[in-house]
């Protein structure tokens, strides 16, 4: 059973988190010959605040 884990920045829609679910099961069911139901996808979101690049949070690096 393929467990895949997405961490990304909070703020995209319903819609297009399910799109991005849809699509990555898509891409394991052709990649590893894994069923459709046995495909697991989990979105965790992370505030800019909480994210850092190069040491600076991103709510800082972008406006």
């Amino acid at each position: 059973m393929p467990f895949v884990q997405v961490t990304m920045i909070e703020g995209r829609s319903d819609e297009q988190k399910h799109a991005l679910m849809a699509k990555i099961t898509s891409a394991v069911e052709e990649a590893v010959g894994a069923k459709r139901e046995s495909i697991r996808v989990a979105i965790y979101e992370v505030s800019p605040d909480d994210w850092s690049i190069g040491g600076e949070p991103i709510s800082k690096l972008r406006p």
